[in-house]
């Protein structure tokens, strides 16, 4: 039974760094420079900035309403991942203080869009909701077909495009470039964090032989062979599918050039290998 809690209790935990990074990009960078930057919380920030509205309670009042939505438009199971975050992430922006640490607005909103990639990337790692507009996206694609990013992007947008008539245009432009700084790094931690390198290698049969020699007494490797057969010559030949750390890349590149200077290779990056550590891939 306890073995059983403990990954519920993992998640759980991820779920409140996740918001409370979100809420610390809000109240550290984002809302003392007067940038909104889409979603719930950059309306909660606009409202703060026009009529000193309380963020946190502005955002409770958002995310019940969207709550209330998708309790009657959405799945139960969808409705109960989004209730969590729609309640904690108030709560956090209430009790995180709302600080200026950083000065330069160039600079604020570029590690505030750091911050909040890396609590949005946890949260949805763990299929986990902060709600607020994340809502319409899901109630969009049920209804219309339209897929989340592009309703979500929209929504961005507009939230931004209001920083005009709130905080002027430098604030629209800061708004904009952070949610591309937020985007590239989202996308990049979940595409994988643990990147490598696959080289796939044809050469001479002496050539492969001595290579795979050499490969079986190499540490951190993964290498696999296949059938090949050659398009011009019609011949049967062996391709390696090499797979190793971004470090020893050169490493390994040197050694096939070693071996065979010819050798045809194509290199691709590669995010995450599952099922097996690289020595284990033969």
């Amino acid at each position: 039974m306890i073995n059983r809690m403990k990954p519920q209790v993992i998640q759980f935990l991820l779920m409140l760094i996740g918001l409370e990074m979100i809420a610390i990009s809000i109240n550290f960078f984002y809302a003392p420079q007067e940038v909104a930057v889409g979603g719930a919380t950059g309306i909660a920030i606009l409202l703060e900035t026009a009529f000193n509205w309380n963020v946190s309670i502005v955002l409770l009042s958002i995310n019940m309403a969207l709550l209330i939505l998708a309790y009657f438009m959405l799945e139960r199971s969808t409705t109960k991942k989004i209730m969590i975050g729609s309640f904690v992430l108030p709560l956090f922006l209430a009790i995180t203080p709302q600080i200026n640490i950083v000065e330069d607005r160039l600079l604020a909103v570029i590690v505030g869009g750091a911050v909040f990639a890396v609590g949005i990337s946890i949260l949805y790692r763990i299929d986990a909701s902060s709600g607020g507009t994340t809502v319409p996206p899901l109630i969009i694609k049920k209804y219309f077909n339209i897929k989340p990013a592009t309703s979500l992007l929209i929504i961005d947008g507009i939230v931004c495009f209001f920083n005009i008539f709130v905080s002027g245009s430098e604030a629209f432009i800061l708004a904009i470039f952070s949610l591309v700084i937020t985007y590239l790094i989202m996308n990049y931690i979940e595409t994988g964090l643990d990147r490598k390198k696959v080289l796939y290698v044809m050469s001479t049969e002496e050539g492969l032989k001595k290579l795979k020699e050499d490969i079986n007494t190499t540490i951190d490797r993964g290498l696999t062979i296949f059938d090949a057969k050659g398009g011009y010559s019609g011949e049967s030949k062996e391709m390696l599918m090499i797979i190793v750390e971004n470090q020893n890349y050169q490493q390994m590149l040197n050694k096939v050039h070693t071996i065979d200077p010819n050798a045809f290779i194509i290199v691709y990056n590669i995010a995450e290998v599952h099922g097996a550590n690289l020595s284990g891939i033969e």
